[in-house]
């Protein structure tokens, strides 16, 4: 009777966890990534007094809904930036502060190597991180997804005298760190796997495999 009544409150258990806890990532991840974003956006602010926006008589960490307030203020003023930017005064403006953040040592090196990686992200290659593909790594005979980020046309194609393609391998399960490889075109197999599929299984750790229906049974379909 005890162990009839021990199964049966393990299995409500495991099913309410199986339930529970994607809801639970979820809403931990948009508040880790709130908070995150809230460290940079709280500095707009900086013009109220601290006695009104912060805890413990100014002391403490900022109330939550003047993170709200902030991060709500920098979305205004990002769609500004992006208005600006569409009329002749905005552009020049905009030409003006990108040479002087250019002329500042240091800052100059991280600011200049964003725009570029912001660029390509935005106006480069179509196919960049939207191609996910399979290549050989890290020894031969095992294999690891990856996402076709673009073409190389420098010095390393140059040097090697041979098409060079960069790959970029995540780590799981957390998809914003890993490896940049160059490969030989001919050693990269393009999946027809969307990138929001790639990014679920290497989450998962691979238990979350994307459906696939090989060319022949599509056409006899």
């Amino acid at each position: 009777m005890n162990k009839s009544l021990l199964a049966r409150w393990r299995s409500s258990f495991l099913t309410g966890l199986a339930v529970v806890t994607p809801a639970v990532i979820s809403v931990g991840a948009l508040v880790y990534l709130f908070r995150t974003l809230a460290n940079i956006t709280d500095t707009l602010l900086f013009f109220l007094p601290h006695q009104l926006t912060h805890g413990n008589k100014g002391e403490g960490p900022m109330y939550w809904y003047w993170s709200f307030a902030a991060f709500a203020l920098a979305v205004c003023l990002i769609c500004a930036v992006g208005v600006a930017a569409r009329n002749y005064f905005g552009r020049k403006m905009i030409e003006w502060v990108d040479r002087a953040l250019l002329l500042v040592p240091f800052l100059n090196k991280v600011y200049g190597a964003t725009k570029q990686v912001n660029q390509a992200l935005t106006s480069g290659n179509r196919e960049s991180f939207k191609t996910v593909v399979l290549v050989e790594f890290p020894y031969p005979g095992s294999h690891s997804l990856g996402f076709l980020t673009s073409e190389e046309r420098g010095e390393a194609q140059a040097r090697l005298n041979q098409k060079l393609v960069c790959v970029f391998i995540p780590t799981t399960p957390n998809p914003t760190a890993g490896f940049l490889l160059l490969l030989p075109e001919e050693k990269v197999t393009k999946l027809e796997m969307s990138v929001a599929d790639g990014i679920k299984y290497i989450i998962s750790l691979g238990a979350i495999a994307p459906g696939f229906v090989a060319a022949e049974k599509r056409v006899k379909a």
